[in-house]
Formats: structure tokens, sequence, C-alpha cells
């Protein structure tokens, strides 16, 4: 039977009232309208007025209507399980009866409320809704047809996983084939839809779309000159998707798609060439990328230098002819949210790896745009191909660089930087003039050239650096100190990015002109507005990391700490600021070592807090969810690691301190947190304290050791990495008494350091910590040599010489003397380990000959020559050179 369900008069105009008022941009209306919306959800038919509004009440104005629609919707997402039957059924039924409504905004709104009835679960129990929606499909009204495809749209959007499931008896079956005939439909819209909901189904790799693939690829070459941009987009799309899963199809093809493909990157419509240009990204990516482009690159590479121009609009929307703004403070959307990243121990290796995580230039607005994708796209391409590409961008780059139009020479400078890393090698001989033409480009007149070629002298910082200092790196840090003082704010973040990319170049080259940096940055600190500022404090950061123990000098503290302290003591608990600035903080204290002292006290203590805060108000959480807001955990985590960096940077001077707070009962909550980026940093916190002070860490050992067993989890590589260095740290500290432990992380370490593709960073601590526990406990560890010593010597090859390293080779040699049958079959694994050492300490080196003579001798000397023509000769060298064997 129908749902008989009528109004109340008076109810309604209350309802149309909130709507209307909610309508007002007026914030304290808005709150009290929040609250009469809470209040009115009590009324189990509230909702019923709603749908009502939405769906029946004609006579009101189409904006009300939708927003009537929309609450409903939150309500839904909220607290659809409370709804009663009644309510339940008229609402679905009201939907379904107007999805053909006249308006295109009320369709639109009744096809959101569908589907998020639908992804609360209730596909199962609303078996009627797809086939309704598929047989109003072939309704001759175009308004039924349109309504029902756009839901459906969303419905595939938002439930594409369930749809391709059992739960649903197989949908797509039909489904799919339906929606391929509506390619051709008359409408361009229905087309879109049509394309739009298959494309759902690609990357899930759908059963039902797989068996109609060739269909489909044709009627999508079909669209491939549809008139309508929203059809020539899905069909970008849909061949961009298709590249990743099914290449198979699309290789008879291929060469016909990228001439497609290199029309549609030249779409009059800016968001069809968008998509287009991500088939560029996606196919770099395929190992046949080199064999299909390579015919095409002279026509491609101008495509998408062309495309990395700024358009009108952008220039618009980038102010970029407002030169100076440095005055006006910024608002607050423009800041994006900042990911901290928690402390991870590594070891430093001989040749030190370019760690690239290049933030592009402009990610300030309107985050993902044709010109984005374009250098994204030379910039994949540049990798792939490298130096081939050279011949094809460099006439152009010619053109370019030296163009009379600013717009032009900006995005010849972007080129520029997009190839630095695919093509160094071929630029080096191109350098020597450029790099001084690009530190003339900095003091261009135009605020977006000047922040465009700070980015591109970025990416050739390595090759500054490798220079001798007076010729480059001197003339590129003054000008780009100039322009971190530019009195235009987008320079001065780009500047400032720029110099924290040089600093880890540079590293202590930077020492002779450390009071000139300094100066600069403490008096950009009056300068900045608040964006800037949170780069500025990653500059310090950065600088302090590089140039370590020589920022220790009390002319730089002088300058340095005192506006760091300011900010610190004028920013709140709870602000968000904290993080970037506690990372710098963390930093500064580890360089500075002793010279940190005078300012560690306020500081720890205020680390402390925030973590107890942050405990607090979880454990509230959890007990009364709906009552306690979750906390934001990244406080935690950031203390955690400044606390960290005062245990590296003060050493046994912290001590004191910990003495005086429950810091380590506050670490043992924080170690058996749910969240791994707090353990991360929790386990890092008690490999530092071991080191500065461990008689106050000695008495929980017994309580840490447990947990940090059930922590050597590979899933969580950082956790699992922290974790293993702790227990080094603690077994160097413990020695014998660390005996009744090795039971609980044995057997996990050795099965890290056999499995596949385990991380370097964890593969190379999880051996410095088996080498240590051996060292502490011989007898405990040596019977299991045999499953570890073939990659223990592998991973610990390319590491430096220093402290751990020792200790771990100290404990080897100690398990080879009480197991020594252990290492015979892997025995040249472990000579190639020990030639990897440049400088051991004099009786370490006695070891290792007493071991490489002790083997030598016990298989004679014909046995050794047979043994160590294997090796390579460098090994062969070293080994005769220093070991005499």
């Amino acid at each position: 039977m129908e749902y008989a369900w009528k109004p109340d008069e008076q109810g309604l105009q209350q309802i149309l009232q909130l709507l209307k008022e909610s309508q007002s941009p007026d914030t304290t209306m808005q709150r009290a309208v929040q609250q009469k919306l809470e209040q009115l959800n009590q009324y189990p038919d509230f909702n019923n007025y709603l749908i009502f509004v939405l769906t029946k009440l004609k006579s009101e104005d189409e904006p009300t209507r939708s927003l009537s629609g929309l609450i409903l919707k939150n309500n839904v997402k909220a607290h659809f399980h409370n709804f009663p039957n009644g309510v339940t059924d008229f609402i679905k039924s009201e939907c379904l009866n107007n999805i053909g409504d006249s308006s295109p905004l009320i369709r639109a709104t009744v096809g959101i409320l569908i589907t998020t009835i639908a992804s609360k679960g209730e596909l199962q129990n609303w078996p009627e809704l797809l086939p309704k929606l598929c047989s109003l499909l072939d309704s001759e009204d175009y308004n039924t047809c349109e309504g029902a495809f756009g839901a459906l749209q969303k419905i595939c959007e938002d439930s594409a996983e369930i749809l391709d499931s059992d739960v649903l008896d197989r949908p797509l079956n039909i489904m799919i084939p339906k929606f391929l005939q509506f390619f051709k439909h008359s409408s361009p819209k229905i087309r879109s839809h049509a394309v739009a909901c298959v494309n759902q189904f690609i990357i899930i790799r759908t059963q039902a779309l797989m068996l109609h693939i060739d269909a489909f690829i044709e009627n999508l070459f079909a669209l491939a000159g549809d008139e309508e941009p929203e059809v020539r987009k899905n069909v970008c799309r849909a061949l961009v998707m298709l590249l990743e899963v099914r290449m198979d199809r699309l290789l008879p093809h291929i060469i016909s798609i990228v001439e497609y493909m290199l029309q549609r990157t030249q779409d009059q419509d800016e968001n069809v060439a968008l998509e287009a240009c991500e088939f560029w990204l996606t196919l770099a990516e395929q190992p046949i990328c080199k064999d299909v482009l390579c015919r095409h690159l002279t026509k491609l590479i101008p495509v998408l230098v062309n495309g990395m121009k700024y358009s009108e609009i952008d220039i618009i929307l980038l102010k970029g002819d407002v030169e100076e703004d440095e005055a006006i403070p910024d608002s607050e959307q423009d800041i994006r949210p900042r990911f901290h990243r928690s402390r991870t121990v590594a070891q430093q290796h001989e040749e030190d790896d370019i760690v690239d995580d290049d933030d592009d230039d402009d990610d300030t607005f309107s985050d993902w745009n044709l010109r984005k994708c374009s250098a994204a796209a030379l910039d994949v391409l540049a990798n792939v191909f490298r130096d081939e590409l050279l011949p094809h961008i460099l006439p152009l780059l010619k053109e370019l660089l030296f163009h009379h139009e600013w717009v032009v020479k900006e995005s010849g400078i972007l080129v520029l930087g997009a190839i630095a890393e695919g093509c160094m090698q071929g630029m080096i001989p191109y350098l020597p003039e450029l790099i001084p033409h690009l530190i003339q480009c900095l003091s261009n007149k135009k605020s977006l050239v000047r922040s465009i070629t700070c980015w591109t002298l970025s990416r050739y910082a390595h090759w500054v650096v490798s220079q001798p200092p007076d010729t480059f790196l001197k003339p590129l840090m003054t000008e780009l100190l100039k322009r971190i003082l530019d009195s235009n704010k987008r320079v001065q973040e780009a500047a400032c990015s720029a110099f924290a990319t040089l600093e880890e170049e540079a590293c202590t080259e930077l020492v002779p002109y450390l009071a000139y940096i300094l100066d600069t940055l403490v008096f950009a600190f009056s300068k900045y507005q608040h964006k800037n500022l949170l780069i500025l404090y990653d500059a310090i950061g950065t600088l302090a990391d590089s140039v370590g123990h020589h920022l220790n000098k009390p002319e730089y503290i002088q300058m340095l700490m005192p506006p760091l302290i300011q900010k610190w003591n004028t920013l709140k608990d709870e602000d968000k600021d904290l993080f970037p600035l506690l990372e710098c903080l963390s930093s500064v204290a580890t360089a500075l070592q002793s010279g940190f002292l005078p300012y560690c006290e306020p500081v720890y203590q205020r680390c402390v807090n925030l973590v107890q805060k942050t405990l607090a108000q979880a454990m509230l959480h959890n007990a009364q969810p709906d009552q306690n807001e979750a906390p934001d955990k990244d406080f935690m985590i950031v203390a955690l690691d400044l606390l960290s960096g005062l245990a590296e940077g003060l050493g046994g001077n912290i001590e004191q301190l910990v003495a005086r707070s429950n810091v380590l009962t506050l670490m043992y909550q924080c170690m058996q947190d749910k969240m791994p980026e707090v353990r991360q940093s929790s386990f890092a916190l008690l490999g530092d304290l071991t080191k500065a002070c461990f008689q106050h860490v000695k008495p929980c050992i017994a309580d840490f050791m447990p947990i940090l067993g059930t922590n050597l989890n590979p899933e969580f590589i950082s956790v699992c990495n922290n974790a293993t260095w702790a227990i080094g740290e603690i077994s160097i500290q413990m020695g014998i008494e660390m005996q009744p432990y090795i039971p609980m992380v044995l057997h996990q370490l050795v099965e890290i350091i056999n499995r596949p593709n385990t991380p370097k960073t964890l593969l190379e601590n999880t051996a410095i910590t088996i080498g240590r526990l051996g060292y502490v406990c011989p007898q405990e560890v040596a019977p299991m040599l045999q499953q570890f010593i073939r990659p223990w010597c592998t991973s610990l090859r390319n590491i430096r010489d220093n402290e751990e390293k020792d200790s771990a080779f100290r404990g080897i040699c100690t398990m080879i003397s009480v197991n020594p049958s252990g290492v015979v079959q892997d025995f040249i694994f472990f000579c190639d380990a020990v030639a990897s050492w440049i400088s051991p300490k004099d009786d370490l080196r006695d070891t290792f000959c007493k071991i490489l003579h002790g083997f030598k001798n016990q298989v004679g000397d014909e046995n050794w020559r047979h043994f160590s023509d294997q090796f390579p000769l460098p090994l062969k060298e070293r080994l005769a050179a220093y070991y005499g064997v």
C-alpha cells in the first residue's frame, strides 16, 4: 500500500524558514541553524518533511528544495539506521518517482540522495533500485533517462566494488552491455554518462567489462571525434586507464591511439587536454614506452613544452600582475596541511644517494592543471629517454630561454627544471653558461619568472655543489638569499624551498658563509607572513642538519635562538604551527649540542606536556567517543621527535630533566599506541634515551622488551626499523644481562634479514642489531649464525665505518669464534664485508686478521688458492694489502 503521509502546515513553514536562514552568510545564524537541525533530528518524521520539500513542493525555489535534499543526505549519512521503516520506504519511493524532475539541479540532488542510501549498505536492501534505474534508461522522456543515468553514474562511482561482487547476484552482467548501447545516443549528456559509468570498472578489472572489452574499445574509438568536450574527456580517461590494465588490447591500435592523444593534448577544452596529457604520464611507466614513442618525440615534445606555458587564467588566478604582496596577510585556506615525517634511524653510506623529493614549483593554486601535467610528463619521459630527449629539446630551449615575452621565457625555465633529473648527464656541457644565465633570471622584474628560476636552479644544485665553490655556489647562494627577502610572497616561498635543497646538497660547504646565511634567515622572520614562516622553519632546520656542530658558536646561537624562542612562546599548545617549529628546533638542538643547554628546560617540559595532554585526550575519547573529540596525535609525534632531538643533542646533560619527569611512563604508553607513527617515534626516543641516560631506562627494560619484540613486524617498515635500532642500543648498555630477552627478538630479526625485498635501511639496522646481540650474548646467538651470515655480510658492506658498524662486526667475530662452522659455506661474503672497512680500530683489525689466517691455515694453501681465485680482483688486492692473505 502507498505510504500516506501529509505534512503539517505549521511544521512545513518552520522548516522552510530554517532552510531560508541556512542560506544566510552570517556565521552566528549558521550556528543557530545547525543546532536547530540537530534538535529536529529527534523527530522521526523530520526527514519526511525534507523529502517532501525536495520532491513535492514545486512552489518553492530550486536552491531551497535542493538544500532540503542535501540536509536529508547528511541525515542519511549520520542516522540512517535509526530511520523508522515507513520513513525509509517513503524516501525511497519519492526518489524513484522524481528522478526525472524537469530541473537538472533537483535531478542531481535526487541522484546524490539515491547513491548515499545505496552506499549505506542499502543496495542489498533495495533490490528494485538497479532494475528500476536501468529500465528508466529506456524512457522516451529525456529528463527521466538523464536523471536515471546521473544516479547510476554516482552509484557506479561510489559502489563499484560491491557491484562487482557476488553479494548482488552480478548486476553488471546486465548493466555493462546496457551502458555500451548508449555510447551512440543522440544526447551528448547521455553519451557522457554512459562512458563515465563504464569507466568506473576499468581499474578494478571487472569480469563483466573484460568480457566486452573489445566492444568497449571499439565504441570508444567511435566517439573519438565527439563534439561534446565532456565525452572526449571521458574517452581520454578510459584510454589512460586501459593503458594500465589492458595494454594487450590497446597494442594493436597503439600508433593511432598515440596520434589521437597528441591531438587531444592540444584540445581547445583544457579539461580534455589535461585528461589526454595524463596518457603520457601513464605510458612512461610501461616497459614499451620507448619503442612506442621514439618515433613520435618530434611531435610530442613541442606539444608538452607548449602546454607548460601559463594560461591567461592561470596568471589571473596567481595574481601574476601583483608584484609586491609581502605586506598582505595570508588567508587561512591558502595554508596547506603539512605532513610531519616521523624520525627514522638510518645509516650513512659511502656514496649518499641524492634524495629527490621535489615539490613542484607552483602547487599553491588550482592543484592539478595542464601546465603541471605537461611538466610532470616531460620529467618522466626525460627519465625514460635520458639524453636521447635532448636533440628534441635543446633547439626549443634556445628559443624559449631568451624569448622577449616573459610567459614564454618562464615556460623555458620550467622545461629546463623538468628535464634536470633525466637528462643531467647530457646537460652538463651546457650548464657552465646556463647556470649564470639562470642566476641572472633571479632578478627578472616578473615575480613568476623569479620564482620558477629558484625551483629550476634547485634541480641543478647537485652539479653546482660539485664545482669549485667560487664559480657557481657563491653567486647562486648570494642571489638566492636576496630572493628569500623578495617583496613577493611566492618568490620568498620558492627561494626558501630552493635554499633548503641547496643546503642538503652543499652541507658543510656552507660553513664559511654561515653568518651571512643566518643574517638573512633571521631577517626573514620579521618580514614573513604566516605561510612562508612555516617554510622558513624548514630552511633553518635543514641548515642545522647540513652544517651540524659548526652552528654551535656563541654568535650564531645569539642570532638564531631569540626569534625561535619568541615564536615558541607565542604559540599555543593547540596551534598546528608548532609542528614545523618543533621539527626545526629538533634539528637545531641536535646540531647545537651543549649550545642548546640554556634553552632546553622549557622546551623539554612543553614536549612532555604535549605528550601527556594528547594521551589524556585519547583516553577520554576511547572511553566516551560521543562526548570527546579524538586528539590530533601529530602533536604527540612531533613532541616525541623533539625529545629525541634533545636527547641526541644534549646526551648525558638530559639526565636531570628525565629524572624530574614522567617521560618513561608516557613513552611506555606511546609504545603501545594504535597509530604506527606514534610507536615509530617512541622507539626512536627509547633508543636516544638509552644512549643518553640508561640509568633511567634500565628499570623499565623488562616492560619494554616484550613490546619491542611484538613490533618487529616488517608490515610497518619504520616502526620495525626503529624498534630494531632501539634493541641494538639497549643490548650494548645491558651487556650479559640481555640474555633473558634474546628469545623475544632473535627469531623475528633473523626472519626479517632473510626476507626478499626488505628495504635497505631496515636490513642494515637489523644486521647491526643481530651483531650487537651476538656481541653481548654470543652463546645465545651464535648457533643461528649460518641462518643469517650471508645477508648480514651483504647488507653491511656499503655502510660507512662508525660505532654501530664497529660493535656489530665485533659481535660477528665473537660468534664466529664460538661457532666457526656456521660461516664456512659463506666465507667469501665475510671476506668481502671485512674488506669494506676503510680503517677499523687496531684490535678489530687484529681479530679480522686472526679469522682470515685461521681459515686459510685450516683449509691449507692449495684450497685457499682455489678459494681466493673466485674473488674479484679489488677484493683480492685489498685483503692481501691489509691482512696479508
